[in-house]
This record gives structure tokens, sequence and C-alpha cells, in this order.
């Protein structure tokens, strides 16, 4: 396990799982969200070249889902983890975390920060997730059922199968 890349719904827990195993295994944490948006929320054009280049690495745990560049880093990964939550858990988990980050002020990516007046956007992680889950349930459950998949799959179900995986990290 030297390539990992942690997937699911926004707000699912994909960027604490996946720093907590890069740090497990000693390895460089990539976030997929950093790379993609520029200050003012303007995706970067060097997006695709810059995931290219970090994941050209011999080892690595990316967090994230951007179609753009989903084949690159499942072709790279030598092991995939979805967390797979329910969805009103991961709804749950978003409210709290979009009301600290707008309370708080808490800065993001390159300078940026949630505002309250992103709330009724159709792009706010909260309304993105809830269209999204049902579709990554039918995705990453298709890929993970596909016998040809070389990857090491592992479907994570609950925030404590989460907690207690990679139980023995290979280095």
């Amino acid at each position: 396990m030297r390539r990992v890349l942690v997937v699911g719904a926004s707000g699912s827990g994909k960027s604490t799982l996946a720093r907590r195993v890069a740090d497990t295994l000693s390895v460089p944490y990539i976030e997929l969200d950093e790379l993609h948006h520029g200050p003012g929320w303007v995706p970067r054009p060097t997006f695709v070249a810059d995931v290219d280049a970090a994941t050209a690495a011999p080892a690595w745990v990316v967090d994230g889902n951007y179609s753009a560049v989903r084949d690159l880093v499942w072709a790279r990964a030598d092991t995939v983890v979805w967390l797979d939550l329910p969805r009103w858990l991961i709804e749950w988990q978003l409210v709290r975390r979009t009301a600290e980050r707008l309370l708080l002020r808490r800065e993001l990516w390159n300078g940026n920060r949630e505002r309250w007046r992103d709330l009724p956007r159709a792009d706010h992680p909260i309304r993105w997730s809830w269209r999204k889950h049902p579709i990554y349930r039918q995705r990453y459950g298709a890929r993970f059922a596909d016998p040809t998949t070389s990857q090491t799959c592992i479907r994570l179900r609950s925030r404590r199968e989460a907690r207690g995986w990679p139980a023995h990290p290979s280095p």
C-alpha cells in the first residue's frame, strides 16, 4: 500500500482519513481540492498537470473525486478506499463542517472561505453531496464489483470502520 486513493461524497471524511493514512504510512498527502481551487474559487488551469506530477511519485495518499483526473489517479493507485457512509450522516457532517467554517471564517485553499451567500447555490457542498451520493454509490459500487480491477478496493461503511482502518498498514 504505497499509492492510496480515498473517494466518497463531499463531507464523508475523505480528507480526515487521507491525512491520517498519509501520516501512518509516512507518505505525502495530496488534496485534490487544494490543487483545483485557485483564489476566488476559480479552477486552476494547471490542475491536471499538477495532479499528474504529484501522482507520478512512488508513494502518496490522494483524496478527491474530480472527473478530470479520475482515470489518471485510479490507474496509478494500488489501493482505493471508498468512504460509503449513509447519506444522512454525511449531510449531518457537512452541516456541522459548514457552520464551523462560516462562523470561524476558516481559510480553506488559496485564500478561499465559505460564505453565507453561497449556501443556496446548487454547487454548495451540502446540496452537491445530496445529489452525488446515489451517483457515487452506483459508480463506485460498479468499479468495486469489477473483477478486472487491479487495485485493492476497500469499502468503509461507517465512521467506526473508517477510524479503525488501516489496522496494520504496510510501509
